[in-house]
């Protein structure tokens, strides 16, 4: 296949298809593949038959029959990724964390187990009922084709209704206060650069004539998923189909599984009733949903500590209208933070010079001093004495006014600071030099241009204060990132933004208190002891505001209000303990992803579980709620473990083969299939068919992984494992998780509005459901941020379409091959076949995929060519074994059938003559253990060695064009030549005897330089000049390896090595003819061939065989 690769091309063009024929061979190869999986089931997964003896379902569990026993004899795997929401079709980012588990699906067939992967369709909440009302708009502006749509109705004066953002599930940081935060939206304006929400659906595809269907929300079920389903089926995902299903109550199997979900909770006491922030309308007096809103759909509440600084001292150039207005009472300059546990260090406070302050009221004998912004929030949050709304202003003050104010900052170290000016903000806002990187910045130009900025110099006169130590950047990170990212000024927004993540990042996870009263104590730990400690001691209010500005559909711009909900109890000491506990035993792969779940555990506190708009299910015990998105989606793994059964469509429209209908699901059989509870006697289900769905359930159950985006961390992941600590018994407790980073695309984050954005559907179509797979698997396995990057997607077509036509050949000319006897280099090649099956099976086995595509690819890839190199005739070799050859074609189709299954298939079926699928087939097996070490470094030994002769070639023509060296013949690599090996059995005396000394001053840990000098002195071998360099070498070399280095003897017999290579050397580097020689020999010879010397051999080292050129006579 041909294609034209430009990096410097709009992302998402980076690789551009001219000939196609050979992604197109790869193509052909997934329908039949697919279509055979489909007729044999080969992905749907059953609990195995009831032990022998045991007549019915019922009669297992009433025998009190081991499941631990069956899932010993029958081993399973169970593994899902979190619903995708259904209002847009999957996108690469979905692929890579779906391929995690579609990977280790593969793998743990091939180990024997009964797999089950599974997949559902997410659509509770309000971003499909948001865009759908949004859409009704449209057609009322528009019309229902929107043929009264003109492109320049965008810049009109009139605002456009906005476009929602679609999915409320992740969040912008594991140290936020709000598990809500970030957004992970499929058909949001921002990623699209559109306005209206038919222009996003057109976008997708959606014909235009079907714009009008999408106003039903649940159209959007019907639409959707099957594009997820035809997707998934594509990549050659290896799914369950018949357990898919959907979220909401347009499913009534699952709505009963909620309500009982909910019902439980509730009734252990975890789900309770109280206040909560929300989005508020003060001109509408009530709450404002996402329906309600003209902009800022699934905007959520922030929450702030608000940090009381009173003030000491009026700078000068407050007014005395204002001084009076004061009238006595204490006034407090409040700024709102993320991170209290830094206020230790305040070295000032900023304000904005063109911002307009406040004195506002909030007891009989307090004033703030806010925004009114700030003071209109504070006014619905109980903060403000008097009734709900209360706002009274005594006086207004301008940033510039305040000026060189003093006050006195809360947990202060300084305990008087001044105010002094900012460029931007939006409010009050506290100066922490130390740990955030733009109040550095702001300090350090504040104290250049003093006069520039009207203020004093001792006002910016306290130095930063470290309040907190982190491993990466010690105990003054603002400082430390400023300098390594060189910004300059306080309007490098850009780096400041960088820096900022950095800082905040690292602090939280790994920081340490230095100071307070938490001293010593992790930042996620102390965070919210100091915030609760300000709040205690009148120091500090809680606060909140909405992430970005909501208007509501009255025009009226809302706040954050302290409403009545009802919420699950979140961070409560039993619960939290259990959570715990759930976390301690399970497999999280990476420490980075266990720091995050230990941070949010510390912090998470209370979520509200329910909203009045939306789709999803009713609150059994109040109706008048849908429970919320984050709140259905904790345990519905339980769910796929029976869905089969008790329904046939998605919809749950056919009852499944047992006949049961939703109605018979009551919570009584719904804790008696999933929980710990009896069958009623009068159980609307007949007990044998529930207890085959408690069969089912307790074979599957636990979840043995859940792979997932990191920024999920935050809420559902967290979520998740309270949940299950509080409906489950330890024994159905999550096993493991694994989270991974977000993926960029060609190494830029993927955006529609830029173009650098694919679909799942896109990058099959593009390059190949195989080799998309295999760059999905190259792209990354770690937390940080991954890469699907195009030209290695080009790259895996050339790759896989070699390697077909290479096993294809080999399937023709195999009568041909060398049969018998193993030699030398076929025993090397099986040793590496069998390393690197035993390395690859590893890597699986730790989900490290980019491992096991390195060395189940490409360095079995590298094994091959090596081998087919050195026995190819033409090189002086004799040719391949037969045996080997096919055994190395199957190998390497099952070794990377996990990523490449269609492929796999293909050489399983047509090359190799199989009857059955690849699919049935298991990992391949080294075909001896232990795996003889020696063979592997002799074979690394026999690879290294021509290179290293060929560059001992070029030193010396070098070394003789310059005139440096003996006065001889000068060497010429272009004209017929000859060379001589010298292998030495045994290394020179004085290294023996310097080794010697090392081990002596080495007490098993490290080597005493004292004590090694004196000995070296001793022995009088400190004045031969090459001893102690030598010496020194060798040092670092125990160091590393331990006492291991002191084996210097060669595992092989490298004489032998060498003289069997001749053929190959002669062959590569085009010499006459290759003497191999033991130094002990060429030493009986010295004076005798005069071609034979003393330094030469003198220089010879095992494992480093000493080489002679020479030109010789045509």
């Amino acid at each position: 296949m041909a294609a034209q690769v430009n990096h410097d091309a709009k992302a998402g063009s980076v690789v551009v298809m001219e000939k196609t024929d050979k992604r197109d061979y790869l193509i052909a190869f997934e329908q039949p593949a697919q279509s055979g999986w489909n007729s044999t089931k080969a992905f749907e997964a059953n609990p195995p038959p009831l032990p022998e003896g045991i007549k019915s379902y019922a009669d297992f569990f009433a025998t009190g029959q081991s499941m631990e026993e069956l899932q010993k004899k029958y081993p399973k795997w169970f593994g899902t990724f979190p619903y995708a929401y259904m209002n847009g079709s999957l996108h690469l980012g979905h692929a890579f964390t779906i391929s995690k588990i579609e990977f280790a699906a593969g793998f743990e067939r091939m180990r024997g187990k009964t797999v089950l992967f599974p997949v559902g369709y997410h659509a509770t909440g309000m971003p499909i009922k948001s865009a759908a009302d949004k859409l009704i708009r449209e057609m009322e502006m528009f019309g229902e084709d929107f043929s009264g749509y003109k492109e320049e109705t965008a810049d009109d004066d009139e605002p456009a209704p906005p476009v929602p953002t679609t999915t409320a599930l992740p969040a912008k940081s594991l140290e936020s206060t709000d598990p809500s935060k970030g957004k992970k939206g499929k058909l949001n304006a921002k990623s699209t650069g559109l306005t209206y929400q038919f222009q996003i659906l057109e976008l997708i595809g959606v014909p235009r004539s079907d714009l009008k269907k999408f106003a039903d929300p649940y159209y959007w079920l019907h639409y959707f998923p099957p594009i997820a389903k035809e997707d998934l089926s594509g990549l050659g995902a290896k799914v369950d189909w018949r357990r898919q299903f959907l979220t909401t109550d347009a499913n009534p199997y699952y709505d009963s599984f909620v309500r009982w979900q909910m019902n439980k909770l509730y009734q252990q006491g975890r789900v309770k009733f109280g206040k909560r922030y929300t989005i508020y309308s003060p001109k509408d007096g009530q709450p404002c949903m996402d329906h309600d809103r003209a902009s800022g759909e699934a905007v959520n509440p922030q929450e702030y500590t608000a940090i009381k600084m009173e003030v000491l001292e009026w700078g000068p150039s407050v007014t005395s209208e204002v001084k009076q207005a004061v009238g006595g009472k204490k006034v407090f300059m409040v700024a709102a933070t993320l991170r209290p546990e830094t206020m230790y260090g305040q070295t000032n406070c900023f304000v904005g010079t063109n911002i307009k302050y406040g004195l506002f009221e909030s007891s009989h004998n307090e004033l703030f001093l806010v925004t009114e912004r700030a003071a209109r929030n504070m006014a619905f949050q109980e903060t403000f004495e008097g009734e709900r709304g209360r706002l009274v202003k005594v006086a207004d003050v301008s940033g510039e006014e305040l000026l060189g104010t003093k006050i006195t900052p809360p947990f202060g170290i300084a305990k008087e600071i001044y105010v002094v000016p900012m460029e931007g903000g939006t409010g009050v806002v506290s100066c922490v030099p130390s740990d955030s990187p733009d109040d550095w910045r702001t300090l350090m130009d504040l104290r250049k241009k003093a006069e520039m900025y009207k203020i004093k110099p001792e006002w910016v006169a306290i130095d930063p204060i470290p309040v907190l130590k982190t491993p990466k950047y010690g105990d003054m990170a603002a400082e430390v990132l400023c300098n390594e990212l060189k910004i300059q000024s306080q309007r490098d927004k850009d780096k400041l933004a960088q820096a900022k993540d950095f800082t905040y990042k690292e602090g939280f996870y790994n920081g340490v208190m230095t100071v307070g009263d938490f001293k010593g104590e992790p930042v996620a730990e102390a965070k919210p002891k100091v915030r609760q400690q300000m709040i205690d001691v009148g120091l500090a209010v809680p606060y909140a505001e909405p992430e970005s500005e909501v208007i509501s559909r009255s025009a009226d711009v809302c706040v954050v209000a302290l409403v009545d909900q009802w919420y699950l109890d979140y961070g409560e000491d039993g619960w939290k303990a259990s959570a715990f506990k759930v976390l301690e035993q399970m497999n999280t792969y990476q420490t980075e992803t266990r720091n995050g779940f230990e941070a949010v555990l510390n912090w998470l506190n209370k979520w509200a579980c329910a909203r009045s708009y939306g789709l999803g299910s009713k609150l059994p015990w109040d109706p008048v709620w849908l429970v919320e998105s984050l709140s259905d989606s904790t345990i519905y793994m339980s769910y796929y473990t029976i869905a089969n059964l008790l329904h046939e469509d998605m919809f749950g429209k056919q009852p499944g083969p047992l006949g049961i209908t939703a109605d018979q699901m009551t919570d009584e059989v719904w804790e008696y299939v999933l929980g710990s509870g009896e069958l009623p006697a009068n159980s609307p289900v007949d007990a044998e068919k529930a207890a085959q769905l408690k069969y089912h359930f307790s074979y599957f159950y636990p979840l043995d992984i859940r792979s997932s985006g990191k920024d999920l961390i935050p809420n559902h992941l967290t979520f998740w494992i309270y949940i299950h600590s509080a409906i489950f018994p330890e024994k159905h407790w999550p096993r493991a998780v694994r989270t991974n980073g977000h993926l960029m695309l060609n190494g830029k984050k993927m955006s529609k509005s830029t173009g650098n954005f694919l679909t799942m559907r896109e990058a099959t179509k593009k390059y190949g459901a195989d080799a998309a797979r295999l760059t999905l698997a190259d792209a990354g396995d770690d937390i940080t941020d991954a890469n699907f990057e195009e030209t290695v997607a080009n790259a895996a077509i050339l790759r896989l379409h070699t390697a077909c036509l290479w096993a294809e050949e080999m399937k023709s000319i195999k009568d041909t091959f060398r049969t018998g006897e193993f030699n030398d280099f076929d025993r090397t090649f099986q040793v590496e076949m069998d390393a690197l099956i035993e390395e690859t099976y590893g890597a699986y086995d730790q989900m490290e995929f980019k491992h096991a595509l390195k060395s189940g690819l490409y360095d079995f890839e590298n094994a091959r060519n090596w081998y087919r190199m050195i026995c190819d005739p033409a090189n002086g070799g004799p040719g391949m074994h037969k045996d080997l050859v096919f055994t190395w074609i199957r190998n390497n189709a099952l070794l990377i059938s996990p990523f490449t299954p269609h492929f796999s298939e293909h050489v399983w079926k047509n090359i190799l003559d199989e009857t059955t699928s690849i699919q049935s087939a298991s990992f391949p097996k080294p075909s001896t253990t232990p795996i003889d070490r020696s063979i592997l470094e002799q074979a690394d030994y026999t690879r290294q060695v021509v290179d290293k002769l060929r560059g001992a070639e070029v030193q010396l023509a070098k070394r003789k064009a310059k005139g440096k060296g003996p006065a001889v013949a000068p060497y010429d690599p272009s004209k017929p030549k000859s060379a001589r090996l010298y292998v030495a059995n045994k290394f020179p005396e004085w290294q023996e005897k310097a080794v010697s000394l090392v081990k002596e001053a080495y007490d098993g840990k490290d080597v005493d330089d004292a004590k090694l000098k004196t000995l070296l002195q001793e022995s009088g071998l400190i004045k031969d000049k090459k001893v102690m360099p030598f010496a020194q070498t060798f040092k670092r070399k125990v160091l590393t390896e331990g006492s291991a280095a002191f084996d210097r003897t060669l595992p092989f017999d490298e004489l032998h090595t060498l003289e069997i290579l001749v053929p190959y050397i002669k062959s590569s580097l085009k010499f006459q003819e290759v003497e191999v020689i033991s130094v002990t020999k060429a030493e009986e010879l010295v004076g005798k061939d005069e071609n034979i010397t003393k330094e030469k051999i003198e220089m010879a080292q095992p494992g480093l065989p000493e080489a002679q050129f020479w030109n010789i006579e045509a």
